[in-house]
């Protein structure tokens, strides 16, 4: 696909170097010209009033009968130290749940990869996988950008999934747009929500390509993952859908999707597949593993978190803030604001641009409720919010609202903490 400018209708208006958001149109003699930054936008195309922009489809991908090839659901099973991340058996649940609304042949497959890791295909299958994918290679004992992308792109080359989920960790933000890329398919990051749209390929082949659709059965059904992200720094929700390519790709941060039950004893195909990976595949090598010295903080597994945010008035405050979580057996949360004034690691942000959590409790003190903050908190079970600003908009999201200092409260509410009942 490509934007084009017919040189005899353009008047040399600077419409559309105007309309462009990524200063992609150079003005050359009066004439517009496309430049490298250009996106395929298309913000141009209308903005221009003498019909001399236009958007070329020629090369956009015509073979549409060939995604009816691709099929099932896959999670990275993205394991650590012999375990698997809870984000993906968050995952393995939606992906049940996408798999399912697909239709009734669509399966969810895990995927491990790693080491002698074929053990942990069980626990998939309890949180509801119906299959798993195991490549096992003393190369894979340890994550390698090169090793882990090469694997991963053989396996769906072969057998072409529909949708690939990655935890948003680490190393799913490595690996997934490294695996998109080699496969010239379309990534959506950070999702926060995912559905499916069900359309006919006749219909999908009319409106994305120039394919002859006759020899299309007018019954085969292009299944659109709907990947909705925040965008614009969390002020509007953008859906996003891969038209042109399979698999259609998506990251979703911790915390975000809700873990399906735990069905003890559940049963699932095992698919072992012998990577084609040797040493001289991997660029690098890993020498040492250096776990952190500092204490880390669990905010996806808490059930408990006392958050403090720009009320609590500086870096001394997070102290209360601590004695407040451990009275209650929680950990220590913060805003974004007062992560940005140096008060707190980051380690501690829960947000949009931090964790993603859902508690049981969640006590948000001294906290105002900026969007990408509610954005982060909200699925928590319960929300006590602490602010002396009676309008402020976390008291719109709280179960429970005191107006009052946090400095009397919190003490007060630590006093009495001994005879209250947590719900379970």
């Amino acid at each position: 696909m490509a934007i084009n400018i017919i040189k005899e209708n353009c008047k040399g208006c600077t419409l559309c170097v105007k309309a462009c958001p990524f200063d992609a149109i150079d003005m050359v003699d009066k004439i517009a010209v496309i430049n490298e930054k250009c996106t395929v936008c298309k913000q141009c195309v209308p903005a221009c009033k003498f019909d001399a922009i236009e958007a070329d489809e020629a090369d956009a991908p015509a073979a549409a009968s060939d995604l009816s090839a691709y099929k099932h659901v896959w999670v990275y099973a993205e394991q650590r130290g012999g375990a698997i991340m809870n984000v993906a058996l968050e995952l393995i649940g939606e992906g049940r749940r996408l798999a399912r609304e697909i239709g009734p042949d669509t399966k969810v497959y895990a995927v491990l990869v790693g080491d002698k890791v074929e053990g942990l295909a069980q626990e998939c299958f309890e949180y509801g996988a119906d299959g798993a994918y195991v490549v096992e290679d003393a190369l894979l004992s340890t994550y390698t950008t090169d090793g882990y992308t090469k694997v991963f792109t053989d396996l769906i080359g072969e057998r072409k999934p529909e949708i690939v989920l990655f935890g948003a960790t680490h190393i799913g933000r490595d690996l997934a747009p490294r695996v998109a890329a080699r496969l010239n398919t379309g990534l959506t990051a950070d999702c926060t929500r995912l559905d499916i749209k069900v359309s006919s390929y006749i219909d999908y082949a009319q409106k994305y390509t120039t394919q002859d659709t006759s020899d299309l059965d007018p019954a085969s059904e292009d299944h659109g993952l709907k990947q909705t992200r925040p965008a614009f720094g969390g002020n509007l929700m953008a859906t996003i859908l891969t038209p042109y390519t399979r698999p259609q790709m998506a990251t979703v941060r911790p915390g975000v999707m809700t873990r399906r039950e735990r069905q003890a004893g559940a049963a699932g195909e095992v698919v072992k597949v012998a990577p084609a990976l040797s040493a001289q595949d991997i660029r690098t090598q890993v020498v040492e593993v250096v776990k952190s010295a500092k204490e880390l903080v669990s905010l996806t597994d808490a059930d408990l978190i006392c958050s403090g945010g720009r009320g609590v008035g500086g870096p001394e405050g997070f102290g209360l803030i601590e004695e407040f979580a451990k009275k209650v057996g929680g950990v220590v949360g913060s805003s974004r604001a007062a992560v940005d004034s140096g008060w707190i690691d980051h380690s501690h942000q829960v947000g949009q641009t931090g964790t993603t959590v859902k508690p049981k409790i969640y006590f948000a003190c001294g906290i105002s409720g900026a969007i990408q903050h509610l954005a982060g908190m909200q699925g928590s079970d319960i929300i006590v919010a602490i602010n002396k600003d009676p309008d402020a908009p976390i008291f719109e999201v709280a179960d429970f609202g005191i107006v009052g200092d946090l400095y009397k409260v919190i003490p007060e509410i630590m006093k009495a903490w001994d005879s209250m009942t947590v719900p379970s």
